[in-house]
């Protein structure tokens, strides 16, 4: 999501996981051929071999740094919302009011999820694909619940709520919006859902108003 600087100008591997990426998003990974990324790039197929062994080992770094790339971002909205807030519960409220702000400035809509790609056609990867894939997603379950932990020793539920369920709410709602604002084709609904989920936090763990003062 972070500007990218002129293809031409990046290193033969990068331009062809930029070229994979934006294949692959929009046709799958099946439907992406290296004879088009080598195209796309400029280089020859022997060219590409140097940089991945085969279309498998392509799948893996791609996905690989995909997942680097929304881990920072994450831990750069989060270093936001803690420096605004010192309490849990209004630090997190902070991070994810961040999040829809900048889905809902993605002037095209979100281009979609690799993730979500690679489990959609899991059939298609090697188990280390498959296992990058999982990794990725019970790493935001752990950074979210050790989220929701700290704000659950200060607020405690409203209602009975698992954390790691809540915490997985976070990429059930952020794959589930941009397939939302796809098939819908309303970019805006993405940053929406997530403000939603941002209220039903609020719900489960802010004190009640009638509470004793």
């Amino acid at each position: 999501m972070a500007t990218q600087p002129p293809r031409t100008a990046l290193p033969t591997r990068e331009q062809l996981l930029d070229a994979a990426q934006d294949a692959v998003l929009a046709k799958g990974f099946s439907g992406t051929s290296i004879d088009e990324l080598i195209a796309a790039v400029g280089i020859s197929k022997s060219g590409f071999f140097y940089h991945f062994r085969d279309k498998s080992e392509l799948a893996k770094a791609l996905l690989e740094r995909y997942v680097r790339e929304d881990d920072a971002i994450f831990d750069q909205l989060e270093s936001r919302g803690d420096a605004l807030s010192e309490d849990p519960l209004h630090a997190f409220l902070i991070t994810l009011k961040l999040l829809a702000d900048m889905f809902a400035d993605l002037p095209n809509g979100h281009p979609g999820c690799l993730v979500a790609s690679v489990c959609y056609h899991e059939q298609l990867f090697a188990r280390q694909v498959q296992e990058v894939n999982t990794a990725a997603v019970l790493g935001w379950r752990k950074r979210f619940r050790a989220r929701l932990e700290a704000i659950a020793a200060l607020y405690p539920p409203r209602i009975p709520v698992d954390l790691d369920d809540l915490a997985d709410m976070v990429t059930v709602v952020v794959d589930g919006g941009i397939i939302l604002s796809k098939v819908t084709r309303d970019p805006p609904s993405l940053a929406r859902q997530v403000r939603l989920y941002r209220d039903f936090v609020r719900l489960v763990f802010s004190e009640p108003r009638h509470a004793a003062t």
